[in-house]
């Protein structure tokens, strides 16, 4: 299987660079992942496609502020660090740049010593380990000094952090939001549980392996990156229920698919457990726990588009990002929504 496959063009105007006033504005297409059919619709129309007994799955992992710009020691050169997995004792493996002025040993100071970090080892792909020490709260600290690690493509800076969050992130730990969500309003929310719709939530930290390019020419060939998921007791039933009843279980984005694939056994159950997980989903994967997707569009070539033709069929996708093109849809993490399903049914009475 060739990356190529999964390559698309795309106007570098359409990247969406800001997130639309009002969450629920955005647009959304609608893909019928059997016949390839779409149809064009606002995103709070999402209601109308859902029905009482589905279970709707939400990633509840909070965005961590975890760009810091600091001062190396000595010579005060400026370094740029990006959180990525915290370890034990205030240990956190790290993306720093410039990457050479940070060896074993290593001192940086941020917000004139609110904060100072010491490296400790070099890991894979060059990543840091850093020693942190401050006084106080880790969390309230890293509030104060850091930055949302918003993706490479997005140039603008973000005049309100919490537009980089779901209005339902819970749990500390993510270096990029589970932007699938970022469309919902708790207006719109209400509605979906309103409809009969049991709303179920897990925890995905998601890791910045998720905008890391294939660079090798056969998919099969790519690793992904580790990230760690959570599954309640609570969750595990509403999606085994919503399942053995004939409800769908549709998932808010592709971290929260993968959390329910990594996490369930081979009959598509779940039960409370905690892991990493590195799964990797591409066509020809056989789904076990989910029947439909909502999802933003993403990258060409990334695992992230490789995931949702395996879900809808690759044709269908790229089909279906090409008219996307045409009809100036918005791009990426604050871009516009797709809904794949397997009914393309409309409930005229709902979301009015």
């Amino acid at each position: 299987m060739d990356v190529k496959d999964f390559d698309y063009d795309l106007p570098e105007e359409l990247i969406a660079q800001d997130p639309l006033e009002d969450r629920s504005s955005s647009r959304l297409m609608v893909l019928d992942k059997k016949t390839g059919e779409v149809s064009h619709h606002v995103f709070k129309e999402i209601v109308k496609y859902l029905r009482p007994g589905d279970c709707l799955v939400l990633n509840n992992t909070k965005v961590i502020p975890a760009r810091l710009f600091g001062v190396k020691e000595g010579t005060m050169a400026k370094i740029e660090i990006l959180l990525l997995k915290r370890r034990q004792n205030d240990v956190w493996e790290t993306l720093v740049k410039p990457g050479k002025k940070a060896k074993p040993g290593t001192k940086i100071i941020f917000g004139d010593g609110l904060l100072t970090g010491e490296v400790i080892d070099v890991v894979d792909d060059g990543n840091r380990l850093i020693q942190f020490s401050y006084e106080g709260i880790f969390e309230e600290i890293l509030d104060k000094l850091g930055q949302m690690p918003l993706p490479p493509y997005i140039t603008h800076q973000l005049k309100d952090k919490n537009r980089y969050q779901t209005v339902y992130a819970k749990y500390d730990g993510s270096a990029a939001a589970p932007t699938a969500g970022l469309h919902f309003t708790k207006e719109l929310l209400q509605q979906v549980k309103d409809k009969g719709v049991d709303i179920a939530e897990v925890t995905l930290h998601v890791g910045l392996g998720t905008f890391r390019p294939v660079k090798v020419d056969n998919v099969l060939d790519h690793h992904m990156h580790s990230e760690f998921y959570m599954v309640s007791q609570e969750a595990a039933d509403k999606i085994n229920n919503a399942k053995k009843n004939g409800g769908r279980i549709i998932s808010v984005g592709t971290t929260s698919t993968r959390t329910l694939e990594a996490a369930s056994d081979e009959n598509g159950m779940l039960k409370e457990c905690s892991g990493w997980t590195d799964i990797f989903i591409y066509p020809g994967y056989s789904f076990k726990v989910i029947d439909c997707l909502i999802t933003n569009f993403h990258l060409p070539q990334s695992t992230l588009v490789m995931l949702v033709s395996a879900l809808a069929g690759r044709e269908h996708v790229l089909n279906a990002y090409k008219e996307a093109v045409e009809e100036r849809y918005r791009f990426f993490s604050f871009g516009d929504a797709m809904f794949i399903t397997n009914d393309m049914h409309m409930d005229d009475e709902a979301a009015e």
